[in-house]
């Protein structure tokens, strides 16, 4: 078996999750040829932790290691050049969410990678969580019938502002990190949004950003679905980092507890559903869930990749989920129903 040549771009925080994935997956194909970081001191030491050459320059890094696939992990505003390069050189890519800056760079970026016939993905994980994929499951077997009302929350006080601190200077917060996250869901299992309602809150005043949001949305076939999320939330326990599903149907209910646990409620029916969760070795216990599916998402981007076959979140995908951000922050500044664009995309 040939194996799919990686590399890492973006050594930070979280894009160690990403690392400690691609080094999980070599049974699957997948061989870790390179990291790359602007900061010589990040790029070693994923290097020493990771065993794959370390590069400053990504240019320098496509030209030498020559990957079939990199992983873009680095701040937004860098996405659109760096995808841009990497097609150029052949390779495929995936792109950390948020997509891109603007609405405008997320279209160049999913048209660049099309004339160049290149493989995209976006890294929307939530959706690839052990825990809400046997959500997905459940509803798309039709065990509850068709899905008509659903709760999406994310809702946390963790400080996440100690490992990111630029969220504390970032103008948009709650929406454009997590929030699209929890749309993305929402979307997956509902489906497509013809309208949005939204109002956004800064609770915490060392921000500039919403902390807080309220999503309302009315789906294709009359679903109607509710998108809570916030940073500043004070009740305990703290579900962090998890994201609690409720979906009803005409048959009944299924649930998404804290702690992975899953209620299904079929007719007069309640079973309590055990869901197995593989943990990374690498996982840290406070954030097992979300690691998951890191791992579980870069596993799905692996095996469509070798199959030639679109990943559930390309990049012709994955723009009607950033167009959902993009109206959720329209309809907060204007109190107005928006209906959403899908970018550029017919």
């Amino acid at each position: 078996m040939t194996a799919t040549r990686i590399a890492v771009i973006g050594c930070g925080f979280y894009a160690q999750n990403h690392l400690a994935s691609w080094r999980d997956l070599a049974a699957g194909g997948a061989e870790l040829v390179a990291v790359c970081d602007t900061d010589p001191d990040k790029a070693a030491q994923a290097a020493l932790t990771f065993g794959a050459p370390a590069f400053t320059d990504p240019l320098g890094m496509l030209a030498t290691a020559r990957p079939d696939l990199v992983d873009i992990v680095t701040r937004v505003d860098s996405h659109r050049p760096l995808a841009e390069m990497c097609f150029a050189h052949a390779s495929g890519g995936i792109v950390q969410k948020p997509f891109a800056p603007t609405p405008e760079d997320a279209v160049a970026i999913a048209m660049a990678a099309d004339r160049a016939g290149a493989w995209l993905a976006v890294h929307e994980n939530f959706r690839f969580q052990p825990t809400m994929r046997r959500v997905i499951d459940l509803i798309e077997a039709g065990t509850i019938g068709a899905p008509s009302w659903a709760q999406l929350q994310f809702r946390s006080g963790w400080d996440v502002y100690a490992t990111q601190p630029c969220f504390l200077t970032a103008t948009r917060l709650c929406i454009a990190d997590v929030g699209i996250h929890v749309l993305d869901c929402a979307r997956r299992i509902m489906g497509a949004v013809t309208h949005l309602t939204a109002e956004i809150q800064q609770r915490n005043p060392r921000l500039l950003g919403e902390d807080t949001a309220t999503i309302l949305m009315r789906h294709d076939g009359g679903g109607v679905s509710v998108v809570d999320c916030t940073y500043e939330a004070r009740a305990l326990p703290d579900p962090f980092p998890e994201t609690l599903v409720r979906v009803e149907g005409p048959k009944g209910c299924v649930e998404l507890r804290a702690g992975g646990g899953i209620e299904l409620t079929v007719g007069a029916s309640l079973r309590h559903l055990a869901v197995s969760c593989p943990t990374p070795t690498w996982a840290d216990p406070r954030r097992a869930v979300s690691q998951a599916g890191c791992l579980e998402a870069c596993r799905h981007f692996l095996t469509r990749f070798r199959a030639s076959a679109p990943a559930e979140t390309a990049g012709l995908d994955n723009l009607r989920s950033l167009g959902l951000v993009e109206v959720a922050y329209a309809s907060a500044a204007s109190g107005l129903r928006v209906v959403p664009p899908i970018l550029g995309v017919p």
